[in-house]
């Protein structure tokens, strides 16, 4: 749905600072994300959707492309009536408080929830009662990351109220550089997942790949090991490797073509326990460098909701707390002889251990525990 301006503000004022969990007229969450909602269905659209029926959200994406006479124009997405998003035409981030002025008016806002410190300088543009930072990377760290990110983040954290992590060495990293830090690993929609150990049909897409699916269901950027997996590949050419997910900072060129490699494209969220149903062994095929160095994979949780043998290259948040489960391998070797062994042997079933891990976690247990800490903080 597209609008231009229009105010869906009127009378949002609180008469305390209190937090309200209940939905007014005007927004009282604004939570600004690097990711579009639209993009893969990960921890800002699990933990928002969540917030949002508690708060009345307006999320706002980075800005899109737009003719000249567009300037300062929007679009904005009805997701459900507490839950808005908003798409600005602007030249830049900065720019975007000129399209959020008449939206929000002089309206107190109850939360600003960033994901990215590239929004940082829009806090001192809003009367925002708490600040948040839900740090679910270390974007800095990432291909192409403008240098001024870490001067953003510092001054974030030096606005926040209160931080979240999306894991162990993100919150091992943050809470040098701040009081109130709280780690919330990525957690899963466990029945959602549940869905591949069920007879669901299998896509048309998978039904004619060569046995064993050796699959990976996520973003394909600059943290995929891609030599690895040509090289796995390559030793293991009866298997095939399927990646399911959109390219993000790397082009088809970069991508290594073998006939046992098929790259799907990005899949609906529902539709996933659907392509996990037909992949035998999922992996995780991370590179070992800057922009792993501290990630939490998401798909970790998902791939064992859906009961399937994983195996991971060495990322620290994985090893330390997943190594008893999960398959850690170093180099290409090392990942064919563990897929033909989980395939050939045992199929990797650990499914007792899969379930001590997701009894501990959901998305409706994180995002209540940080709506305790939220209100803790604005009492």
């Amino acid at each position: 749905m597209e609008k231009k301006t229009v105010d869906l503000t009127k009378n949002s004022r609180r008469k305390n600072s209190r937090i309200s969990t209940q939905s007014g007229s005007g927004y009282n969450m604004v939570v600004f994300c690097h990711l579009r909602w639209g993009f893969v269905y990960q921890r800002p659209q699990h933990l928002i959707s969540r917030m949002a029926k508690n708060f009345k959200v307006l999320f706002i994406e980075e800005p899109i492309p737009f003719e000249p006479e567009e300037e300062n124009e929007f679009n904005l997405e009805i997701i459900n009536n507490n839950l808005h998003v908003l798409k600005p035409k602007v030249k830049s981030i900065a720019d975007i408080k000129d399209v959020l002025r008449p939206l929000l008016k002089d309206s107190r806002i109850e939360i600003g929830w960033f994901y990215s410190p590239s929004f940082s300088p829009l806090i001192t543009e809003f009367d925002f009662e708490t600040v948040i930072y839900d740090c679910m990377d270390e974007l800095s760290l990432f291909k192409g990351a403008p240098q001024e990110l870490i001067t953003q983040e510092k001054f974030l954290l030096s606005e926040a109220h209160l931080v979240f992590t999306g894991g162990k060495s993100l919150y091992e990293a943050k809470m040098k550089n701040h009081k109130n830090v709280y780690c919330f690993p990525s957690s899963v929609d466990r029945g959602h997942f549940e869905k591949a150990k069920e007879h669901i049909s299998i896509p048309e897409d998978m039904k004619n790949l060569q046995k064993p699916i050796i699959g990976y269901l996520g973003v394909i950027d600059e943290r995929i090991d891609l030599d690895l997996l040509q090289k796995t590949a390559k030793l293991k050419p009866e298997m095939a490797f399927v990646m399911i997910g959109p390219l993000a900072k790397i082009g088809e060129e970069d991508l290594p073509r073998e006939k046992n490699i098929h790259y799907l494209g990005m899949k609906d969220y529902k539709v996933l326990p659907n392509y996990l149903q037909a992949i035998d062994i999922a992996m995780m095929p991370f590179a070992l460098n800057d922009s792993t160095k501290y990630i939490s994979p998401t798909k970790t949780l998902e791939y064992m909701a859906a009961g399937k043998p994983i195996v991971s290259t060495a990322i620290k948040d994985v090893e330390r707390d997943y190594n008893h489960c999960i398959s850690i391998v170093d180099n290409a070797e090392e990942f064919a002889q563990t897929i033909e062994q989980l395939w050939r042997v045992d199929q990797g079933n650990n499914e007792q251990a899969y379930e001590k891990i997701l009894q501990r976690t959901s998305w409706d247990v994180t995002a209540s525990e940080m709506l305790k800490n939220i209100q803790s903080v604005s009492v």
